[in-house]
């Protein structure tokens, strides 16, 4: 038995932000329904095949993003499409799309239409920019909405002058995702008290301004927006980036220098660079940081990222190598802290990037292989009370697609 057994939702989305939401209720155990258009289906199956991203015989980012579901290729934009889409609401739970405002209206997706059905609906929403205003059926993507226009592009450049950097692919996806499942539980839980379902609404610049919330919240006081500076010249040589004799970036953050210091020159044996008048103080050392990074890359050159990690830590220090992509999936602690799990049929891996939560006490689903384009669609059609004839006839038709038993 899982926390969310009986749960039907319906994943009329496409892409990442919305489709992962579902995925993390189907992580918890509710039964997912991933709604696609009969021709080519939903657009993310293709794009761990673009050119600037991995290459492999397995479709990564489609088996992650939609693990765990039923697939029912169903053409909304037919008459007949609408009502089988009627039909499954009706016995919905929870309907989540990430279709702009003027398209839901066109497809008869809009929650008005859909609540008159099943005023116990938890409707819930993805766009790039929101519900209303000049850009609510403006599209977005991640890279767009939730980087570019939050300004989270702008303040992780490495320096006023460096060029912005295309984010890690769906990485402002996944944290809106988060928001989504968590408005979604928050509106079962309403409706658990009042039998009342709802809409619940996000968007990825909201998202991205929350990430990026704090250097917002300074702008709205009146700050000064100050860059990070160059890493050849940083206001701090102490929280910087250092490269190691094996090629290896050594990232250390260290707020409470003053204390720490004198451990630092001592696990570094820099005493004779602790004498210098322009490192002696907190104020001098800010103030000659360039310098003293010039003579910390002399340091770190001289020993191996995995040496310089046991011995900051050794000492209590807050420090990381920094991992290339292939180490992530040797990382033994990402496995004890549930970041990776076991999985089976995921995209030809043994594991699987998990939900980044969990209940104590309570088991997730064992992750499941996405499903090809309508895998499923005559058995989702007959557990909405659809007959052999009838599904013969929307097939037909163009109707509905694949999945034939």
């Amino acid at each position: 038995m899982k926390v969310l057994d009986g749960l039907k939702v319906l994943d009329v989305a496409s892409f990442v932000a919305a489709p992962a939401a579902a995925t993390i209720l189907s992580d918890f155990g509710a039964e997912v329904i991933k709604i696609e258009p009969p021709e080519g289906g939903d657009g993310y199956r293709a794009m761990s095949a673009l050119p600037n991203l991995p290459k492999s015989e397995h479709n990564y980012a489609w088996a992650l993003a939609s693990r765990n579901k039923r697939g029912l290729a169903l053409d909304l934009k037919s008459a007949a499409g609408r009502k089988v889409l009627h039909r499954l609401v009706a016995a919905a739970d929870v309907l989540i799309t990430n279709y702009p405002p003027a398209v839901r209206a066109r497809l008869g997706l809009d929650y008005e239409a859909l609540a008159a059905l099943n005023p116990r609906l938890i409707y819930a929403s993805v766009t790039g920019y929101g519900e209303i205003g000049p850009d609510a059926n403006r599209p977005g993507f991640d890279a767009t909405a939730y980087f570019a226009r939050s300004g989270l592009t702008d303040v992780t450049r490495a320096d006023e002058q460096a060029p912005p950097l295309a984010p890690a692919m769906a990485a402002g996806d996944g944290p809106t995702a988060s928001t989504l499942y968590g408005a979604i539980m928050t509106a079962l839980y309403r409706r658990e008290r009042t039998g009342l379902g709802a809409c619940v609404t996000t968007s990825l610049l909201a998202n991205g301004i929350w990430a990026n919330g704090a250097m917002v919240q300074a702008a709205l006081c009146g700050a000064e927006i100050r860059y990070r500076w160059p890493r050849e010249a940083p206001r701090s040589a102490l929280s910087n980036f250092y490269l190691c004799r094996d090629g290896r970036w050594f990232s250390i953050a260290m707020v409470a220098e003053e204390r720490l210091w004198p451990g630092v020159v001592a696990l570094l044996g820099i005493e004779a660079l602790a004498r210098d008048p322009r490192f002696a103080t907190l104020n001098e050392r800010r103030a000659h940081a360039a310098a003293l990074t010039k003579e910390l890359d002399r340091v770190f050159l001289q020993r191996d990222s995995a040496d310089w990690l046991r011995r900051f830590e050794s000492g209590g220090h807050t420090v990381s190598v920094v991992a290339r992509l292939a180490d992530v999936p040797l990382d033994e602690q990402a496995v004890h802290a549930g970041a990776l799990i076991p999985a089976d049929g995921i995209g030809g891996a043994s594991l699987t990037v998990d939900s980044p939560f969990r209940i104590v006490g309570e088991d997730k689903v064992r992750p499941r292989p996405a499903p090809a384009l309508g895998e499923h669609t005559d058995e989702v059609l007959r557990a909405h009370g659809f007959d052999a004839e009838e599904i013969a006839e929307l097939r037909r038709a163009g109707v509905v697609c694949g999945g034939a038993t």
